[in-house]
């Protein structure tokens, strides 16, 4: 391979390497918004957790008890 040849390859290769981080980040990030947006999650509070950080402070989801977890284990 001569040395232009592998000038553009690297082109290449830097410009999927970043069109691959920018879908990455922007999926990551709307299925944040999407989660936020239904319900299933509130990330205000995540972002609360930073100045709030007493041991009275109350938890930010309830845990699942066990029952449940092996009932979902069992059904897999």
């Amino acid at each position: 391979m001569d040395y232009d040849t592998l000038l553009n390859l690297q082109g290449y290769l830097k410009f999927f390497l970043i069109l691959f981080v920018f879908v990455v980040f922007y999926s990551y990030a709307y299925s944040i918004y999407k989660r936020d947006k239904k319900g299933e999650r509130n990330y205000e509070k995540y972002s609360d957790l930073v100045h709030d950080d007493s041991i009275k402070s109350s938890p930010l989801e309830k845990r699942k008890k066990d029952k449940e977890i092996n009932e979902k284990e069992s059904i897999k």
